[in-house]
């Protein structure tokens, strides 16, 4: 097998890669958080529970929400881009193959075969070429309103689980400690997949995730204990 043969490359995996570290980490960040402020606040074990189930269903609905509308108007724009080229095309067919062909100019290649590829690809597919090469839409970064939202939420609910089953499983003493500490090692996993998912280097990825995840926690709790201690 070949080097070209094994090259894979990952900008495929943009649009859900995105979406499901986004609802991973605030999944875990902010259920977790939630536990540790509402714990150092006093709470009792079973308002804690409340607290983190109805984070955990909220947000996970949120999120979803939130990425199906964000990634439908991104949707929606390209769509009226493509229309728009659409009829470019169908009206003015000579002004959008010089257009095509000064891209191809501007990218480095002489003026006859910049016109010859302008003219080749617009004879195999020309609404594909102006979307690839004049307006940057293409199929591996094309907006997917429903992978992003289900990416979105069900990621998010897998980021839940560490802090709520900590939570459940230890004595309402250990909360605070237990859960931080299952949060902080798995929000260096995640940081670590992310990275090596989208062929990034491994450590700074753990490190970024982490130290965010960390101070976000650390800040929450410090807030639920001082509101504990003056209630």
């Amino acid at each position: 097998m070949s080097y070209v043969d094994r090259e894979h490359h990952r900008t495929q995996r943009v649009g859900w890669l995105r979406a499901a570290v986004l609802g991973a980490n605030d999944g875990l960040v902010s259920v977790g958080a939630l536990v540790l402020g509402v714990a150092a606040s006093q709470s009792s074990p079973e308002n804690v529970a409340i607290a983190g189930i109805s984070a955990w269903i909220a947000g996970a609905l949120s999120m979803a929400a939130g990425e199906y509308v964000s990634v439908s108007s991104q949707a929606d724009t390209e769509e009226a881009d493509l229309n728009m080229e659409r009829r470019a095309l169908e009206r003015y067919p000579e002004e959008e193959h010089r257009e095509l062909t000064n891209i191809y100019k501007q990218r480095g290649l002489k003026p006859e075969l910049a016109a010859e590829v302008a003219e080749q690809l617009m004879t195999q597919d020309a609404l594909g070429a102006h979307a690839r090469d004049e307006i940057g839409i293409t199929d591996a970064a094309s907006a997917r309103p429903l992978q992003a939202a289900g990416a979105s939420g069900l990621s998010f609910t897998v980021g839940v689980a560490p802090p709520l089953i900590a939570m459940w499983l230890v004595p309402g003493s250990l909360i605070i400690p237990v859960v931080l500490a299952v949060s902080l090692a798995f929000l260096a996993v995640l940081g670590a997949l992310a990275a090596w998912a989208g062929g990034a280097p491994i450590a700074r990825g753990t490190l970024r995730v982490f130290l965010w995840g960390a101070l976000t926690m650390v800040a929450t709790g410090s807030v639920g204990a001082l509101l504990g201690s003056a209630g």
